[in-house]
């Protein structure tokens, strides 16, 4: 099933997908906020770290498959397989952009 996301979370996936931090956190506001596995990264740079530790501890793929709207969020439901407990897992993103850049991002089982 292919579904077409936002410009940014599309941008956001496929950097994630790269395992590339730093495109990552460009995609995101100077002030955002990431909430995942009860962690809050605040800031670009947090942003760029909390990825960069993700992407070196565990190996996995990501496909989104669902996107919804709920208010102002947009939640986008993706397939994770990879060498992390619990895998495999559909876990679902809470996105808030601001203008082109996602301003929260809140990830949830």
């Amino acid at each position: 099933m292919s579904i077409e996301l936002p410009d940014v979370i599309a941008a956001y996936f496929s950097a994630d997908k790269k395992g590339n931090a730093q495109a990552i956190s460009e995609c995101f506001t100077e002030d955002a906020t990431v909430v995942d596995e009860g962690n809050t990264y605040t800031g670009r740079d947090a942003i760029r770290r909390w990825m960069a530790n993700a992407s070196t501890q565990y190996t996995y793929t990501v496909e989104p498959f669902d996107i919804a709207e709920d208010g102002q969020r947009t939640i986008v439901t993706s397939h994770l397989v990879g060498n992390f407990p619990g895998s495999p897992v559909d876990l679902r993103y809470f996105f808030v952009l601001r203008g082109d850049q996602i301003a929260e991002l809140e990830i949830v089982p």
